[in-house]
């Protein structure tokens, strides 16, 4: 009787448990088919089985185009200036003014050094009182001696005839058609008779009375005097200072360095077997690892005549404009001159050149779709290739987003 009963309430107890899951059931069923969720799934108007809109890849083109294909060789260098100068002193002196620091820009003829001048000064006065002495005494000499006399025939026709052989003489001398030595013994005959017909009487009182070498020695003392100052001969920059205010100098003594770098020299070594390439004229770009992101422009303006024979290199002059003063003597430089140039050639950039299996290809665009195309190549440089076929003048070929495109990829034209 007990089994009965525990055996009854567990029936009920499945029972109970079995409806409830019935109507759960009935709930959820009812759920998936509500009027809201099919209107969310109306209004999304997508179903699982429809298949994904294709995507469009951006890309950038450049289109095929005719122009010159350039050959470049390439070659170390290193920048030189031609203007450089290390100034001296030609007089002995001490500094009275030092108008220069190391890196000063200067003009030309502007004061750099000036020496103590007050010895120099007194030197060229007593020049010149020299001077005048002699002056006076020629005067002098001059207002109390006998009047010329006039030539006769004969001297007249021997000074005419001196004076035609010196004219001659000078005009062959000047033509490379006469020796130094027989002009200067024609000139000695034409002076002699001079000196005979009277004609150098002034000059020759003039020595008699060391007025000559007075007026000698006053320019070479005023020379002197000028040499205390010390001017810019062009203009540039200083360098190397190696005196100091109120130093005494000696004539001689090297003070500073002059130089203009604002137009640099870079010379480069071309190897024997391309030189014959190098044309004057011929365009440059340069590069200094001081600079790495930046091209300097040149132009070859001169090339030796002779080969190294240690290296057989030959020496390449690149003229570089240096308005900024970027480029320092002495810095190495990576150098690219325009070797061989092919007009009229069919280019298209490197960046747009892929190779798969073994072949090169680019794409190009037709109606916004990425179309493979096999090429063949010619010429090449490091940013353009010569296209021989499989490419026309005018099409659109991409250069950037191309790398993982296959064909007939939708694309779109990236605008600048």
């Amino acid at each position: 009787m007990i089994y009965s009963k525990k055996s009854l309430a567990i029936g009920l107890i499945v029972i109970v448990l079995a409806a409830a899951g019935y109507f759960l059931f009935l709930d959820k069923g009812k759920g998936k088919n509500r009027p809201e969720d099919n209107a969310e799934t109306a209004q999304s108007g997508s179903s699982p089985a429809q298949k994904p809109r294709e995507s469009v890849l951006p890309v950038k083109v450049l289109p095929a185009s005719r122009g010159e294909l350039v050959i470049k060789l390439k070659s170390p260098g290193e920048a030189v200036t031609e203007k450089r100068i290390v100034m001296k002193t030609e007089v002995s002196g001490t500094i009275k003014n030092l108008n220069v620091r190391e890196g000063l820009h200067v003009r030309e003829g502007d004061l750099l050094l000036e020496i103590e001048d007050r010895e120099y000064r007194l030197k060229l006065e007593r020049a010149e009182a020299t001077r005048l002495k002699s002056l006076s005494e020629l005067l002098l000499e001059k207002q109390f001696s006998a009047p010329e006399k006039e030539l006769e025939s004969s001297d007249l026709d021997k000074l005419r005839r001196a004076e035609e052989a010196f004219s001659q003489a000078a005009s062959r001398f000047s033509q490379g058609l006469m020796s130094a030595e027989e002009f200067e013994k024609i000139k000695s005959d034409y002076e002699l008779v001079l000196i005979e017909s009277g004609k150098k009487k002034d000059e020759v009182m003039a020595s008699a009375k060391q007025f000559t070498q007075a007026e000698i020695d006053v320019k070479m003392s005023r020379l002197e005097l000028e040499k205390t100052k010390i001017r810019a001969p062009f203009s540039g920059m200083i360098t190397e200072i190696k005196v100091s205010p109120k130093e005494n100098l000696s004539a001689g003594r090297e003070i500073f360095t002059l130089v203009d770098i604002s137009q640099i020299k870079v010379q480069a070594r071309v190897l024997e077997s391309e030189i014959g390439k190098i044309r004057i004229g011929r365009e440059a770009e340069l590069r200094f690892s001081a600079y790495p992101d930046k091209i300097f422009q040149g132009k070859v303006e001169a090339v030796s005549p002779v080969i190294n024979p240690t290296d057989r290199t030959c020496m390449v002059q690149i003229a570089v404009d240096n308005p900024r003063e970027e480029i320092k003597p002495g810095m190495h430089a990576e150098v690219e001159i325009a070797a061989d140039v092919y007009a009229n050639r069919l280019l298209v950039p490197q960046e747009a050149i892929l190779v798969r299996g073994g072949r090169k290809l680019v794409f190009v665009v037709e109606e916004g779709l990425a179309k493979w195309r096999y090429i063949e190549v010619g010429l090449e440089n490091e940013e353009f290739a010569e296209v021989l076929d499989g490419v026309k003048e005018g099409e659109l070929v991409i250069v950037e987003g191309h790398l993982t495109l296959a064909h007939d990829a939708r694309v779109e034209v990236a605008k600048e």
